[in-house]
């Protein structure tokens, strides 16, 4: 599913025009960006939390020419899914 599906599906089961919910989409995609930034994290009870973790530097190696070379440590996003998501993709997958 791309970014227009997700919109079309949005506006299918909440009465919204697609303008409407590309709109509300991209308010929730700015307000965990906002929310990311800051260091802090999102819980949606239920469906999951967005959070920042530290990833630390490691080694690695250039693939064109083997040499080795640091990796720096860097935040990246998180998602830990919530049990409610946990069980419907459980469900959704033992049901196929």
């Amino acid at each position: 599913m791309n970014k227009s599906d997700l919109i079309k599906e949005m506006a299918g089961r909440s009465g919204l025009t697609k303008v409407q919910a590309g709109l509300a989409l991209e308010a929730f995609c700015a307000s965990v960006i906002d929310t990311l930034g800051g260091s802090d994290e999102i819980t949606l009870a239920g469906f999951g939390t967005f959070s920042v973790v530290e990833r630390a530097e490691r080694m690695g190696r250039n693939p064109q020419t083997n040499e080795p070379l640091v990796i720096p440590a860097t935040h990246v996003a998180k998602f830990k899914a919530g049990k409610a998501l946990k069980k419907a993709l459980k469900d959704a997958v033992s049901n196929a």
